[in-house]
């Protein structure tokens, strides 16, 4: 079962990734397309994220961190293991791997990248998120920094392609500004809207694809 997942990923990916298409029906109102939205950026900081996949008790599972409280954009959100990429990174899929590990303790090798998905642009803090997609063939140990990351979960696939898992919510902004109608998923009793999502969604309109 692992092995004809894994491998109906990658051909899927090959055969072509469902692009920005997918980011429209996770994205608030009136957020752009992050290839628009580049086009008017000022300031672009390139960086990547790690999806990462693992089979456990029947089911495959992804893994989710939630940022710690502090004084910034994207304090107490959830993301996938990922940040900046560094001027010494050979590149952005170092960048992730570097990430995956200085966050979650994961040793991620080259020969467990399966595939990219569509980058997404984060207006707010002009980082540009490139996702890649690896797969374990059994369940990592992890290690949460105690710095960037102030919880670890995961997340069954089943859950992510569940209709039910998809709603709403209100999220208040740092300005004061509320704003409702948010698109979000709700997977582990977690409420995932923003980038992270538009990337979740790409990501389960791959898997009905390879299914």
């Amino acid at each position: 079962m692992n092995n004809i997942f894994r491998e109906k990923l990658k051909t899927a990916i090959v055969n072509g990734i469902p692009g920005e298409t997918s980011h429209l029906r996770m994205s608030p109102l009136k957020r752009p397309l992050s290839s628009i939205a580049l086009k008017e950026a000022s300031s672009i900081r390139e960086s990547a994220v790690a999806i990462i996949l693992f089979p456990k008790e029947n089911s495959h599972h992804c893994i989710l961190i939630q940022r710690p409280i502090y004084e910034g954009t994207h304090s107490g959100q959830v993301a996938f293991p990922g940040g900046k990429k560094d001027f010494d990174d050979e590149n952005l899929e170092y960048t992730a791997r570097r990430e995956a590990f200085e966050e979650v303790g994961i040793q991620l090798t080259e020969s467990l990248l399966i595939g990219e998905l569509t980058d997404v642009f984060i207006p707010v803090s002009g980082f540009n998120v490139k996702p890649f997609i690896y797969y374990h063939n059994s369940i990592p140990e992890l290690q949460p920094d105690e710095r960037e990351v102030s919880e670890i979960f995961t997340f069954t696939i089943d859950e992510l392609l569940d209709e039910q898992s998809i709603s709403t919510m209100e999220v208040l902004f740092p300005n004061g500004i509320i704003q409702r109608n948010i698109p979000c998923f709700n997977l582990s009793n977690k409420q995932i809207w923003g980038a992270t999502a538009l990337i979740l969604n790409e990501l389960r309109d791959l898997i009905l694809i390879s299914v």
